[in-house]
């Protein structure tokens, strides 16, 4: 299997299983509800383990829970440990939705405050890291790889956290002293304060999965500083760290990226009560992990447009035809986890009534319940047969009456363009 990794610019090769396979994923910060955009990133390292356990490897996943941040202090002043603990519950609420099971595991960086303190030293006593008046910095200087993850040079980059006490500008914290209004703190050898934001992957990530691990993913926008920055504390603190860095595209709404500071955000929740999971995970598939994905009404319709037709082939079974078998998946996937190539051969098996090999690749996805094949009772058959043809003769009172019946019966009814022009879904 190979997978495109940022730090070397091209696809790189996973030893043959059955290896032990540890994959880090950046997860939230958690100070209100996830947008959808962050939940891409969850859908995808999830997927990727069900595949790389599926193909006999030993795969971890881990995917951390940021509740310690300067956004969670700026969002709940004097309130901040509160603030986390709930948003942390909407974001396991949230995400159970999705129906995928949960990573492995789910370090906190409240949970993980010694080991954090032990890194900050260890970079101290080597060298690359200084104290100045309570902060604790990174030295960039010392690390001569800096900036290969980005493939930013040094004078690109501007400075990431300004203090006059810094001895570069490009130097970044790795802890911070209390500042008025924030609440919670933790002793140190450098006196009272909370780790930088970058530090605290490093220690979760090398705590769970050893010095040296396969994967780190996390969002695109995370490259530079986030990722940048973990890479080079950890190896200047001796570890190997991470082998293959994999980037997911960003979700954008109206073609900009969907983000919390620009105020275009589609909470996750609202997401799934307007559309369900079902159809936000079939979307998902629609484009590669490393692309970006335009998310719209428009691009939600034709992914729910797809749930029904993979749900009527299992409810009004083709005819079966030849069409290609299990290895056409596992060549789409086992090549950069293509999604859409997999999903192009799932439509293939659908028309072909191969829905045995269709069942099978549905699962994978957590979409096994497209594969339900419950048919309707026959009474709500023909009112929904009448409702098509008051449709057809523009009898909308008669359609709509006919539709809240078969609602009131547990039932939904949606109209698709395959035949007979609509579906009977039942209720959740």
């Amino acid at each position: 299997m190979r997978l495109y990794s940022t730090l070397q610019r091209k696809l790189v090769e996973l030893p043959p299983p059955p290896v032990e396979i540890g994959i880090y994923v950046c997860g939230p910060t958690v100070y209100q509800r996830i947008h959808v955009g962050n939940a891409r990133p969850y859908v995808i390292f999830l997927w990727l383990r069900r595949w790389l356990t599926g193909r006999g490897y030993a795969a971890t996943l881990a995917s951390n829970i940021t509740d310690v941040n300067d956004k969670i202090y700026a969002a709940a002043p004097g309130h901040s440990s509160e603030l986390a603990e709930q948003a942390t519950r909407w974001y396991i609420e949230d995400t159970d939705r999705l129906g995928l099971g949960r990573p492995d595991a789910e370090p906190k960086a409240t949970e993980t405050m010694d080991d954090i303190i032990r890194l900050i030293a260890e970079l101290v006593a080597s060298g690359h890291a200084y104290e100045a008046g309570g902060d604790v910095y990174f030295r960039v200087a010392s690390f001569g790889d800096y900036g290969q993850l980005s493939g930013q040079k040094p004078d690109q980059m501007t400075e990431q956290e300004p203090n006059p006490l810094k001895q570069d500008a490009r130097d970044f914290a790795l802890w911070k002293a209390t500042k008025e209004g924030e609440d919670t703190s933790w002793d140190s050898p450098w006196g009272k304060g909370r780790p930088g934001w970058h530090i605290e992957c490093s220690a979760m990530a090398a705590k769970l999965l050893g010095p040296a691990f396969e994967i780190h993913g996390g969002g695109l926008d995370l490259v530079f500083p986030h990722h940048e920055n973990e890479l080079a504390q950890s190896r200047a603190a001796g570890q190997e760290f991470a082998h293959i860095w994999m980037h997911n595209g960003l979700l954008r709404l109206t073609g900009e990226k969907m983000s919390k500071s620009l105020g275009n955000v589609q909470t996750l929740e609202r997401v799934l009560d307007e559309w369900g999971r079902e159809t936000l995970l079939l979307f998902f598939m629609t484009a590669h992990w490393r692309s970006p994905i335009d998310f719209s009404p428009a691009t939600m319709e034709a992914a729910r447009e797809q749930a029904w037709t993979f749900r009527n082939a299992f409810l009004h079974p083709p005819e079966r035809q030849p069409a290609r078998g299990w290895e056409a998946l596992e060549a789409a996937l086992d090549e950069d986890f293509s999604t859409t190539e997999a999903l192009a051969v799932m439509h293939e098996w659908r028309a072909a009534g191969q829905l045995e090999q269709l069942r099978r690749a549905l699962t994978l996805f957590g979409l096994e319940t497209l594969a339900e094949s419950e048919r309707a009772p026959a009474e709500l058959e023909e009112m929904a047969r009448r409702r098509q043809a008051a449709r057809a003769t523009s009898d909308f009172a008669e359609a709509d009456r006919l539709r809240d019946e078969i609602a009131a019966a547990g039932w939904e009814v949606r109209d698709v363009s395959d035949d007979p022009g609509y579906q009977l879904v039942k209720k959740d």
